[in-house]
């Protein structure tokens, strides 16, 4: 299948064109921006676009916005002016960029939209449990919305380097080399909904099966993590036969291959985006340094898009929420603190 998402690693040798590089206009713009919502005593993911004037850099957003969903399907954006910000500040920066990307949605049953990725001494391994609060390599997947954002706020003092795939370049080498496992994987499965379901229960499950791989109005998108399939089935008592095993576990191997997936590094100030319709996202493990108290922290934030893709509704329900929706909130917050 043809597409300008389908890239392999070696469509970047020397080509770094993926990574924006914020100029000394835009970074203004963004400290004054921040400074007024702040001075206004709003809260973070509390206040439109418009509330966050981006004269010069909102232009260039939106066409990250255009490479997201047309393009490569990821970006990295460099230069994030942090230094100085408190803890609320950069939450305000942040959701200031997310305004104008497009609608902020939640990530867990507490209602909170800025989700904290560092290490609560989580199991990942277990069932139900979502990785973001562990510090163990996560294998690829997709998230629950259009695009997820993830802010460097600090990071590890080793490893954790993110590993993205294009899932179109996944699907097309299934076609090539196994094209008995597409049936079942755009069949789908049921998945572990783990506590972002309307139960807010770690053992709750998707209602129907949701496709792997889903080409809807001639466009190819992916939900998939292996993990919460497999969970699923562990729920449910009834095992994945041989052929479902296979085909889930060998979309992950596939975009685990070093001629498929490509690694990047994130320094303090950088802001990953990803189009999840088209892109797989992994993590190696990491490790933090207490003796110094540097400790990894990324800030995560789920965006639907204006305007994105058509989907199918049995792909568009990912949470029992409807198509596009997003996590039920169980419990409220007072501000977009960090996800459990």
């Amino acid at each position: 299948m043809s597409d300008p998402s389908a890239w392999r690693t070696s469509d970047f040798d020397g080509d770094d064109s993926w990574i924006i590089r914020l100029g000394p206009a835009e970074r203004a713009e963004l400290t004054r921006a921040t400074s007024s919502v702040l001075v206004r005593g709003l809260e973070p993911c509390a206040f439109d676009k418009e509330a966050f004037s981006l004269p010069t850099l909102s232009k260039r957003l939106e066409r990250i916005l255009d490479e997201l969903e047309n393009g490569r399907g990821f970006v990295m954006l460099r230069g994030i002016p942090l230094d100085g910000l408190d803890d609320r500040a950069v939450r305000l920066l942040y959701s200031g960029i997310g305004a104008h990307l497009g609608t902020v949605i939640t990530q867990n049953s507490q209602g909170e939209r800025i989700g904290e990725v560092t290490d609560r001494g989580s199991e990942y391994a277990a069932t139900g449990v979502r990785g973001h609060g562990s510090r163990a390599a996560i294998r690829p997947h997709c998230d629950s919305a259009d695009v997820v954002g993830l802010l460097c706020v600090s990071p590890a003092a080793r490893g954790g380097s993110s590993l993205i795939a294009s899932s179109v370049t996944v699907y097309n080498e299934l076609l090539e080399n196994h094209p008995e496992l597409i049936e079942v994987l755009c069949r789908g499965f049921r998945i572990n909904l783990a506590g972002k379901g309307p139960t807010g229960r770690a053992d709750e499950l998707s209602r129907g099966r949701i496709p792997v791989f889903s080409y809807y109005r001639g466009r190819l998108s992916c939900r998939y993590n292996r993990k919460q399939i497999e969970d699923a089935a562990t729920i449910l008592g009834e095992p994945l036969t041989d052929l479902e095993m296979r085909a889930v576990r060998t979309v992950g191997e596939l975009a685990e291959r070093a001629e498929i997936r490509m690694p990047m590094d994130f320094c303090r100030g950088d802001l990953q985006l990803l189009n999840n319709h088209c892109i797989l996202h992994a993590r190696d493990a990491y490790e933090d340094d207490p003796s110094t108290g540097r400790r990894r922290l990324l800030l995560r934030m789920w965006i639907n898009v204006p305007n994105g893709r058509p989907l199918a509704p049995e792909f568009a329900d990912r949470l029992n929420t409807g198509p596009r929706g997003e996590v039920a909130v169980l419990h409220t917050v007072a501000s977009a603190g960090g996800a459990s």
